[in-house]
């Protein structure tokens, strides 16, 4: 019973072993990799001699999302948001909403965690957000090219689950 409402299993990686991804125009990921030494691990998180760091790092902060809850849709007209999962098993999803980019109705999905570490750059005007499918807290980086202003505020919110989002981004959580 039930046989017809299978779906076949996606792999996330290629036969190389890379990661499969829609590309998005201003997306762009940097793999990284936790180093074992004796006494733990070594991860870098950024480098001003990556390629995709761009502008210089003028604001570092953390966000923390609790198991099962989800951080989404966020947009900034002006900053370039850098994310880094330095805690948690996070799903990030960004939505191309601008109808003048070559990507546009394009999504970009990755899972990363203090595993499978990587850096994510999200370029102006992109929804995005993510959900924490782990079973722990999750700890995100943000390195944004621009600082926090507190009296205008760079930060434009669509909730995830309203109406709205679901007309106008078509991914779920």
């Amino acid at each position: 019973m039930g046989g017809q409402l299978l779906a076949a299993k996606q792999s996330a990686v290629d036969e190389k072993g890379g990661l499969k991804r829609t590309a998005i125009h201003g997306v762009l990921f940097r793999p990284t990799r936790p180093v074992p030494h004796d006494d733990g691990h070594l991860t870098e998180v950024a480098k001003t001699s990556w390629d995709i760091i761009g502008e210089p790092i003028v604001q570092v902060h953390l966000t923390t999302t609790l198991p099962g809850r989800v951080r989404a849709w966020g947009l900034h007209q002006r900053s370039t948001d850098r994310l880094f999962v330095v805690k948690g098993l996070v799903k990030l999803a960004v939505f191309d909403g601008r109808v003048d980019s070559p990507t546009c109705g394009g999504v970009y999905e990755v899972t990363l965690s203090q595993h499978s570490p990587g850096l994510l750059i999200i370029a102006p005007n992109l929804y995005h957000g993510w959900k924490n499918i782990g079973v722990d807290e999750a700890i995100v980086i943000n390195m944004p090219t621009m600082p926090y202003n507190y009296e205008a505020p760079d930060a434009l919110d669509l909730p995830w689950d309203s109406e709205d989002a679901a007309r106008v981004i078509p991914y779920r959580f």
